[in-house]
């Protein structure tokens, strides 16, 4: 078994549960054992080994820390809050050895239970082959879709592990490969003289198998799934009747990469925490980020980018939004591993983020936006839903990326609200963004305008107009349009929401303080009448 270390059992514990404040010296990362200690405990063996300082936290634990060191361990896991363990940090960074700082509320036996899994790994063959079997159907599934054709994923040994919805289409080898589980002997025998193996062991790249009528055989497109060298399986697409679709090779190279992950996650029999979603993780700070990188092998150093996937109110209500969730984040991760195999895709707050580490520059927004428009396009060609994209700022390292996250978060709102834009960068919102995250300050604040918001809470008719009003950019004609009013009465309630409030609106400064005040009252009024 390959050896454990810090980082990977980071990875397993919930977001919050635990930060690594300081590492292990270089050159000590293997985890042999985990050790419970008492705070009265004497311990002798404590090296190499993870422990659980366990009945004091903070600064009380210092003198139990004291006596650890006489044979120091890899690194000890405390529970307090950073600022306590200022002296623990000069104490153990001296003799090399790691900290762990542990949530107060926290379970201790829970924190054993997730540790010891990683380096006392239970044996998971059926539940790891279950998640394994759901996750490449829907691959098959989503490729299907995206190339018009049927697909089948094979092992190496050319069992059937996964296939697309069975239509009336399918010729008779891939009949028969679905009843059977396997590829019928004379038809492999058949692929290989046409030299369809010979060409998928030697190039990463699809491989086109033209028809054989005569042998029953439609068309196929075929890719190999790769370990470094070492042969996966692999991806077989058959046409159905209208041909394959203009993008099939980007789209298998893509499907190819994230199937490959799967047999590769299977075959190290990965354990089941590890498949929790790296998104919030990586998107948490840095030091989440960096042990998340370590352990997933994901390239920390260069550039990487966000990319926010969000689904209209209608698609999210629908009572199979559950379902379109899953099936966006499929389609996403194909055409992000097309794009950049380390991308990483999963759940954020609800909507579907793509994580692009390594990219070569920082100037990658425009192949950036090309993703989501691919991503965008086919969800609304082939899931039938209308989903929008914000492609955050390019952070300079994935370390840092958690820094950009709320600037993509705003601009997704922007995004969402705009009858005009599906997909879009930061450059195409800025002053709304702006003015979002001044709306939000104003909210968090507990000062207020003293008449402005006796005016909002007291006389609707007034707040109202000054809503439409602000909204036509203090056009008192096309206000007066919009309300089905005499310009006369718009001019009268502006006059007087002016007197009342002691504000000129012509002055930029009043007119952005009766804003905040109007937007926030209007986002009040939205919310009450979406709980009726």
């Amino acid at each position: 078994m390959a050896a454990v270390t810090v980082d990977d059992i980071l990875s397993d514990f919930p977001l919050g549960f635990a930060t690594l404040v300081m590492r292990p010296a270089s050159g000590r990362s293997a985890v042999e054992k985990f050790l419970i200690v008492d705070a009265d405990d004497e311990v002798s063996d404590a090296g190499a080994a993870f422990v659980l300082l366990i009945g004091v936290r903070g600064r009380s634990a210092l003198p139990a820390l004291r006596r650890l060191l006489g044979n120091p361990p890899l690194v000890v896991a405390v529970k307090g809050i950073r600022d306590e363990l200022t002296e623990a940090e000069e104490l153990l960074g001296a003799a090399g050895t790691g900290l762990l700082l542990v949530d107060p509320a926290a379970d201790w036996d829970r924190f054993l239970s997730i540790a010891k899994d990683r380096i006392q790994p239970r044996s998971y063959p059926s539940e790891v082959l279950t998640l394994l079997e759901e996750d490449l159907f829907a691959i098959a599934q989503t490729t299907a879709r995206l190339t018009s054709s049927h697909v089948v994923i094979e092992d190496a040994a050319n069992k059937v592990l996964a296939y697309s919805t069975v239509s009336n289409d399918i010729d008779e080898l891939r009949k028969a490969s679905i009843l059977a589980r396997r590829g019928p002997r004379k038809y492999e025998m058949l692929l290989k003289d046409l030299g369809a193996y010979r060409e998928l062991h030697r190039t990463r790249l699809p491989v086109r198998v033209p028809a054989r009528p005569q042998d029953g055989l439609r068309e196929r497109v075929a890719i190999t799934l790769f370990a470094g060298e070492r042969i996966m399986g692999y991806i077989w697409l058959q046409e159905t009747g209208d041909g394959f679709s203009p993008d099939v090779d980007y789209v298998l190279t893509g499907s190819a990469a994230r199937a490959s992950a799967e047999l590769i996650r299977y075959r190290n029999q990965q354990s089941v925490p590890m498949r929790e979603d790296r998104v919030a993780r990586i998107l948490s700070g840095a030091a989440e980020a960096a042990a998340t990188a370590r352990s997933g092998k994901i390239p920390a150093e260069r550039p990487a980018a966000l990319i926010l996937i969000g689904m209209s109110p209608a698609d999210s209500e629908a009572d199979d939004a559950a379902l379109k969730h899953g099936e966006l984040a499929s389609l996403a991760s194909i055409h992000a591993a097309a794009y950049k195999a380390s991308a990483v895709v999963g759940q954020f707050k609800g909507d579907t983020a793509v994580i692009v580490p390594g990219l070569l520059s920082a100037t990658a927004e425009q192949g950036l936006r090309s993703l989501a428009e691919s991503v965008i396009r086919d969800a609304a060609r082939h899931l039938g839903i209308s989903p929008f994209a914000a492609v955050g700022p390019v952070a300079p390292d994935l370390l840092s990326l958690h820094s950009v996250t709320p600037i993509t978060e705003a601009l997704l709102e922007c995004v969402g609200a705009s009858p005009d834009a599906s997909v879009a960068t930061v450059a195409d919102f800025e002053a709304e963004i702006l003015f979002r995250d001044a709306l939000h300050r104003f909210k968090s604040s507990t000062f207020r305008h003293g008449s402005m918001s006796a005016l909002m809470r007291d006389d609707a008719e007034l707040a109202e107009t000054l809503r439409v009003y602000f909204d036509c950019s203090l056009d008192v004609a096309e206000c007066a349009k919009r309300m089905a009013l005499h310009k006369n009465t718009v001019y009268y309630r502006i006059s007087k929401a002016a007197r009342v409030t002691r504000l000129d609106f012509d002055n930029p400064r009043d007119a952005l303080v009766a804003l905040l005040h109007v937007h926030e009252w209007a986002g009040r009024r939205n919310d009450l009448q979406g709980r009726k």
